[in-house]
């Protein structure tokens, strides 16, 4: 997997997981049967750490949030792998609402910049001459850091402080950190260190959590399918202030509304790339009669949120949050 290759978590990864128990005859407390899901939910997505939000909208989905009687309470078998298996499933659903973004780093993208001489010896280039600001030809050996701070994330890089052998790989090459280097002197240095440490991230993986959301018309679908959030939707439409403008169609009335508040219903912020194009393609044919009843109001609002659900579910927005 290249670590510049962004993962969508959309649930898909947790519906085949593995709920078996580590001990057929044990009984476990409900807290313990918990952290049972939650590491089994981890697991399956990369080893990545479950965003506590995402845990207590999970626990909210099956009545189970600050149930400290459950935490405490024994369960058999049958009972345990029932609640691992409904947790699991909330955990799936959370995640097909609101898909996380993330970023797996396994040394991969740097292994790519060893592997080919020119790409590397443009990297080093690269580096240095970000990293000698006062143009001097020479940097300290210890700017190795920073270096590896400017290659960051995007080029398979942790921070140190998320990845601890880092920090020993670079306790290692940084002996006579005073000592200044040339540009070959940098490169020479720079290729062990970054051998290292894609080697240890293929040994050992780190997952980030990107700040992207993914608006795919999943909560569109459940707006809906509920009849009373719908319909006061369909009123604020109607009460809507627009301003004196009294000759804007039905159409034009929906498209004004959800441009200002379209978000809280599901929809991408309207200021993100190419929604304004979403936007044009939805209401491309629709009613454009300025003198129909409001009470079509209603019907053409379906149509509309239902079309734009559609159209995100086969190409959903992304946008940075």
């Amino acid at each position: 997997m290249s670590d510049a290759t962004l993962t969508v978590l959309d649930g898909s990864h947790l519906r085949a997981v593995d709920l078996t128990l580590p001990d057929a005859d044990a009984s476990l407390t409900g807290a313990q049967v918990l952290d049972l899901a939650v590491s089994k939910a981890s697991s399956s997505l990369f080893g990545l750490s479950l965003p506590q939000s995402l845990k207590s909208s999970a626990l909210r989905r099956i009545g189970l949030q600050d149930d400290d009687v459950f935490r405490s309470a024994e369960l058999d078998r049958a009972q345990a792998l029932k609640v691992i298996g409904e947790y699991i499933t909330a955990i799936a659903d959370e995640l097909k609402d609101d898909p996380l973004v993330i970023s797996v780093l396994d040394g991969y993208t740097i292994r790519l910049f060893l592997e080919d001489e020119d790409d590397f010896a443009m990297l080093a280039e690269n580096l240095f001459t970000d990293l000698d600001v006062e143009d001097k030809g020479k940097i300290n050996k210890n700017e190795i850091r920073n270096a590896l701070v400017h290659m960051g994330v995007e080029m398979g890089v942790p921070p140190v402080s998320e990845f601890p052998p880092l920090s020993d790989i670079l306790t290692k090459h940084e002996a006579d950190g005073d000592e200044e280097l040339g540009q070959a002197q940098f490169a020479q240095l720079l290729q062990p260190v970054l051998q290292e440490l894609a080697e240890a991230l293929a040994k050992k993986h780190v997952v980030f959590i990107q700040s992207i959301k993914i608006v795919n018309g999943s909560k569109l679908r459940k707006l809906l399918a509920d009849e009373k959030q719908l319909n006061d939707v369909v009123e604020k439409i109607l009460q809507e202030d627009h301003h004196g403008k009294d000759g804007l169609g039905n159409a034009e009335k929906i498209r004004s509304f959800l441009v200002k508040n379209g978000q809280e219903l599901g929809l991408p912020p309207y200021e993100a790339e190419a929604v304004d194009l979403l936007y044009d393609a939805v209401f491309a044919d629709l009613d454009v009669d300025k003198s129909a009843p409001e009470d079509k109001c209603g019907n053409l609002v379906k149509e509309i949120l239902k079309e734009f659900a559609d159209q995100l579910e086969v190409s959903p927005v992304f946008y940075n949050a």
